[in-house]
C-alpha cells in the first residue's frame, strides 16, 4: 500500500511539473506572437464606402492559434456607433504569419438616414477601437485591444450659394441664376444631379430646376450655377437643395437667400 501511495505521489508531482512546464512554455510562446497594422486605405463602390485595415499576425511560438477574431468598432466624434464588425481566422499554425485584411463597409445613403448627415458637410475624425481575441495552445484565451483615429473628409464641405441674379426669360417668367460651390474633401469622386427649389416666406414653391454634377473629383473644389424659372422673383426667400449622386442621396438642404 505504501508503495502504491508513493507511486501516486510521484505521479502527481510529475503531473504538476508537466503542467508548470506547459504553462511556462505557453506564457513564453505567447510573448513571441507579433501583431501589427498597416495604414488603413479606403475606396468606394457605388454608394458603399469600404475601409480596409490590413493586419499581420506572426505566430512565432510553440503552439497553434485558433479562433482568431479581429474586431472594429467605429464611432463618430460624438461617440455614436457607425459600424461594428469582425473578421475571423479559424486557425494559424505555429511558425506561420497570417496576412489578413479586415473590411468595414457602410452605405452613405444609410448613414444619412441614420442621422450622420453632418458627415456630408463637416470634416472630422472617426474613432476606431480595435480588438484581437484568440485561443492559444487550445486552452488559453487571450485578448489585445487598442484604438486609433481616421480622418474623415466631407464631400460637401463649405457648401454655399452665392447671390442670385434675375433676368427676363419671356413675357411671364424670369430666369433666376444662383452660383453654387463646395469642396469635396472626401477620398471618393461622385457625379449625379442637384435639384434646386425656390420658395417664398410661406414655404410655397415658386419654381425648381436641375443641374448635373459631373466629375466631382476627390480633394477638389467644385463650382457651377443653377437656373430656375419663376414668375415673381420678388417673393424669393429660401433655397432648398436635393442631392442625388452616385455616392449618396440627401435633401433638402435649406439655405436662406435674403
Amino acid at each position: 500500500m505504501k508503495q502504491a501511495i508513493r507511486a501516486l505521489g510521484w505521479a502527481i508531482n510529475i503531473l504538476w511539473i508537466i503542467l508548470i512546464l506547459f504553462a511556462a512554455t505557453v506564457v513564453y510562446s505567447a510573448f513571441q506572437i507579433r501583431a501589427w497594422l498597416d495604414p488603413p486605405y479606403t475606396n468606394a463602390l457605388g454608394n458603399t464606402l469600404i475601409v480596409s485595415l490590413p493586419f499581420h499576425f506572426t505566430n512565432s511560438g510553440l503552439y497553434d492559434i485558433s479562433n482568431l477574431a479581429f474586431g472594429t468598432l467605429i464611432q463618430d466624434s460624438n461617440g455614436v456607433t457607425m459600424s461594428n464588425s469582425t473578421t475571423v481566422e479559424p486557425f494559424i499554425p505555429k511558425g506561420v504569419q497570417a496576412d489578413l485584411v479586415h473590411n468595414v463597409s457602410f452605405s452613405l445613403t444609410d448613414m444619412m438616414s441614420q442621422g450622420f448627415s453632418n458627415l456630408l458637410f463637416n470634416d472630422t475624425q472617426l474613432d476606431i477601437d480595435l480588438s484581437v481575441r484568440f485561443v492559444y495552445a487550445r486552452v488559453l484565451p487571450l485578448e489585445i485591444s487598442t484604438n486609433m483615429t481616421m480622418p474623415w473628409g466631407a464631400p460637401l464641405y463649405n457648401l454655399a450659394l452665392g447671390s442670385f441674379t434675375v433676368n427676363p426669360y419671356n413675357a411671364t417668367h424670369f430666369r433666376v441664376t444662383l452660383p453654387i460651390s463646395f469642396e469635396n474633401h472626401s477620398f471618393f469622386g461622385f457625379s449625379g444631379n442637384i435639384r434646386l427649389e425656390l420658395v417664398d416666406n410661406g414655404n410655397r414653391l415658386l419654381g425648381s430646376g436641375n443641374a448635373n454634377l459631373v466629375g466631382v473629383s476627390p480633394q477638389a473644389p467644385y463650382s457651377s450655377v443653377l437656373d430656375v424659372l419663376v414668375s415673381n422673383p420678388i417673393n424669393i426667400r429660401t433655397a432648398r437643395l436635393f442631392f442625388d449622386t452616385s455616392a449618396f442621396s440627401y435633401g433638402p438642404v435649406v439655405i436662406p437667400l435674403v
